[in-house]
């Protein structure tokens, strides 16, 4: 327990990385995984299409090679910069791989709790004069969204366990912190261990029982 106490600002500092990476990607990927379900919806077959083939490729890939890709493709090779400080650059680089690759599993949730409202009340929107994207605002998404808390509670966790991999980008969060701690106090690798994963736990725990109440919460009554 000395190596957890003697770097506690260290921990902490780790921590808060990941903290900031699950929060910044969460809304990202809510945001753009919103569109993909629109899309995949869509009346336009282009749209459905484009839709359909992005979430087949990215729930495909591994995240590690995304997160390669936004690094090294996006950001060495094209030479896309957030920041000229390059731990703020790998910070948003680490972002958008995430962002990226949790967005279609946030869409293919958002898709299953459309499925789920009646057809009815997308057929009664449109008698009335609502558009596509009006029927999808105001009558198919808030339902959805409810139906679907308990998924997207599951994909906000392994996006909190995800953000391990941001080191590929090049950004320092909770694991690469364990590991250097690991290495200098090598006579203390089970507490450090221990130490490192009741803070996830800490992390992960709370956002279940969350999304647990809301689900409960804003159940939709059929």
């Amino acid at each position: 327990m000395d190596a957890l106490f003697t770097e506690r600002a260290t921990i902490l500092a780790a921590f808060w990385m990941t903290l900031r990476l699950t929060a910044v990607s969460a809304l990202g990927s809510l945001v753009l995984g919103t569109v993909l379900s629109g899309m995949r919806v869509s009346p336009l077959p282009v749209l459905r299409t484009a839709s359909q083939v992005y979430v087949t490729v990215a729930r495909n890939t591994p995240l590690t090679l995304v997160l390669l890709f936004t690094s090294l493709g996006v950001g060495a090779n094209l030479g896309v910069e957030f920041s000229a400080q390059i731990s703020v650059n790998n910070y948003w680089l680490a972002v958008l791989g995430l962002t990226a690759y949790t967005s279609a599993f946030v869409c293919e949730a958002l898709r299953s709790g459309i499925n789920t409202v009646p057809v009815g009340q997308a057929e009664a929107a449109r008698a009335v004069g609502l558009g596509f994207g009006q029927t999808l605002g105001f009558v198919v998404l808030p339902q959805a969204f409810r139906a679907v808390i308990p998924p997207l509670g599951s994909i906000l966790i392994a996006l909190t366990k995800n953000t391990t991999v941001a080191l590929v980008a090049g950004v320092a969060e909770a694991s690469v912190r364990m590991r250097e701690m690991i290495e200098i106090y090598g006579d203390q690798v089970i507490q450090i261990f221990l130490g490192f994963a009741a803070g996830f736990l800490v992390l992960c725990l709370p956002t279940g029982l969350l999304f647990g109440w809301l689900s409960r919460r804003l159940a939709v009554a059929r």
